[in-house]
């Protein structure tokens, strides 16, 4: 874990403590005091035995209590079983704060880790997210946290409160008699490394099982995201046989941690009876010769019990220190992804551009040495309406993509108004374009706050605006509670051609100055399409409109059309004089028509 002190995790976690000090200050202070605790709860009992039912004289170390024996018996007597039970009161207070506050810092660390975790993902670029698990995500954010949690608020203080105690403690041990001390240490040794080695294994069981976790939550993300394709395909049986063989992967990797954590505390339990047997046996043979007093032994004894205690509380957080390391350094490795796509360092405000925008020979592949765009290259007039076509994989989502800066060309610029895209800022250029996607993906909140998704600060009157626009408004106000109604998990209590129109709402309702659709109409019924593309011809007014189609039969409307096929620009140009020019554009309108 050294290296994690100055890795994105590490300043995380520095961060909280620092401005938590005080209350770290405060849960040392009680772990001190739990651990005095420890220390003195012996010594009333040896005054009891050694100088109340047996005449031995106090030592030198005890004797401030020569006043109280002078009192009598039964006062003394008193006064012991008033020390016990004040030092048990003490134990608890000590202990309450300290598990409480320990609590306290816990729950902030885990708070500032998981905001931070889901800052740093939403900066992450689209690429990052297409090669990773969703559900992997999911339990890096929700589980490994809760892990990093206890491990820096509560395990660590509880680790130093067990080390501190033994280390105290064999110094008493060592002052009281050095002989049976040097016994009870001679079998902490071995101990330790078998501890050790057994950890080593705990670890490896433990990475093996976090990563099912993550495929297990991942494949049931996915099939109840999907569960309306299952039922439709008859596919439940399959999929509870693939559930199936991830959840038995995961339960026989924690069965494995589980025996290797249970070979550990089974270690340390014949160690703390050999070492309780081998103290009995030899401090009893030191009481008969008159080398040890009985409650000298009486204290040993209970320290033997108490310092076996820390042995197997550290045996037990060892095991939890190396599920935590595994867990650290899953979400440390999304805090050190860098993302590929970020501001400029004086990166400017675009504002409101007019809308011009020109592709200068861009390329890009999703993986190397494939490319999707090759050397494309044109240029939209400021509030022009054109159409991008071609057969599917040709690039025409890719060109929208980098438009918004989703990902950046391997070569080549995009230009808007005669300026790079990456000399703007991303907020203000992702807030200057509305996006209608081919996917109608809507939130579980109100039909209002959907729209406003686009535009936080929008008024009532903007989000209704922007509804009748999208030739929404007609069936918001005949919902239940109108715009308060709430739409369901990605929208399911709506239909296609509805989830599309609120879509366009939300893409209206921030005034963009470029409106780019792809496939709007592509999973709609016929009369959502047509009240789609009335809406679109209404709203294009000073605004440059670019859209993506498989539907020939509106074309005539577009100022222009651009042609791709297989990554490349082909053909250009209005509707009727492609079809007279006979080239690709026509072979795709007839191909169309055939089906």
């Amino acid at each position: 874990m050294k290296s994690l002190r100055s890795s994105p995790l590490g300043k995380v976690i520095s961060d909280c403590l620092q401005a938590q000090r005080g209350s770290v200050l405060l849960a040392c202070l009680c772990l001190l005091g739990v651990i005095a605790m420890d220390l003195i709860a012996p010594w009333p009992l040896k005054v009891v035995f050694d100088h109340l039912l047996l005449p031995h004289p106090l030592p030198p170390a005890l004797s401030p209590l020569q006043g109280l024996l002078a009192m009598g018996t039964w006062p003394a007597l008193l006064a012991m079983a008033g020390a016990i039970a004040a030092i048990a009161l003490l134990a608890g207070v000590f202990s309450y704060l300290q598990l409480f506050t320990t609590a306290k810092i816990g729950y902030i660390i885990t708070y500032r880790l998981r905001s931070q975790l889901f800052s740093h993902l939403q900066r992450l670029s689209l690429a990052y997210h297409r090669g990773s698990r969703s559900g992997e995500l999911l339990t890096k954010v929700a589980s490994d946290t809760n892990q990093l949690r206890d491990m820096f608020a509560d395990w660590a203080l509880s680790f130093a409160a067990q080390l501190l105690t033994l280390i105290t403690m064999l110094g008493v041990m060592f002052w009281l008699n050095w002989r049976l001390a040097a016994v009870v240490t001679a079998t902490l040794l071995p101990l330790m490394g078998v501890i050790y080695f057994l950890n080593k294994r705990v670890k490896e069981s433990v990475r093996d099982q976090r990563k099912y976790e993550g495929r297990m939550t991942s494949r049931l993300n996915e099939v109840l995201s999907s569960i309306a394709l299952v039922q439709a395909f008859g596919r439940q049986t399959y999929e509870e046989g693939r559930f199936e063989a991830e959840i038995k992967a995961h339960y026989e990797s924690g069965m494995r941690s589980t025996r290797t954590a249970g070979a550990i505390t089974k270690a340390i339990a014949v160690v703390c009876a050999s070492g309780t047997a081998a103290t009995v046996l030899l401090g009893a043979q030191q009481v008969l010769a008159g080398k040890l007093t009985p409650g000298e032994l009486l204290i040993f004894l209970a320290y033997v019990g108490s310092l076996f205690k820390p042995v197997r509380d550290l045996g037990k957080l060892s095991a939890k220190f190396s599920r935590a390391a595994v867990s650290a350094q899953r979400v440390n490795q999304i805090l050190e992804t860098a993302p590929e796509i970020d501001d400029a360092p004086d990166a400017i405000d675009i504002g409101r551009p007019a809308g011009e925008i020109v592709f200068e020979d861009v390329c890009f592949g999703y993986a190397e040495g494939r490319p999707v765009l090759d050397g494309v290259s044109l240029r939209i007039a400021a509030g022009e309406r054109v159409a991008l076509v071609g057969p599917s994989g040709s690039g025409k989502s890719t060109l929208l993509s980098l438009l918004l800066r989703l990902y950046e060309p391997s070569s080549g610029r995009i230009l808007i108004d005669g300026i790079d895209i990456r000399r703007f800022t991303r907020e203000s250029l992702r807030r200057a374009i509305g996006i209608v996607p081919q996917e109608n993906m809507l939130f579980a909140v109100s039909v209002r706050e959907n729209i406003a998704y686009g535009h936080p600060q929008a008024t009532p009157e903007e989000i209704e605006e922007a509804a009748r626009h999208a030739r929404a408004h007609e069936f918001v106000v005949d919902l239940p509670e109108g715009y308060d109604t709430e739409v369901g998990e990605r929208g399911g209590n709506l239909s296609g051609g509805q989830r599309q129109r609120l879509c366009l709402a939300r893409a209206l309702v921030k005034a963009p100055s470029i409106l780019v659709m792809d496939e709007p109409t592509a999973s709609v019924d016929a009369v959502s399409a047509r009240l789609m593309t009335e809406a679109v011809a209404r709203v294009h007014r000073n605004r440059t409109l670019i859209t993506i189609s498989h539907e020939y039969s509106d074309m005539s409307t577009y100022d222009r059309i651009f042609v791709l096929e297989q990554g490349r620009l082909v053909e250009s140009g209005a509707h009727d004089a492609l079809i007279q020019a006979r080239g690709p554009y026509l072979a795709l309108v007839e191909r169309r028509h055939a089906v």
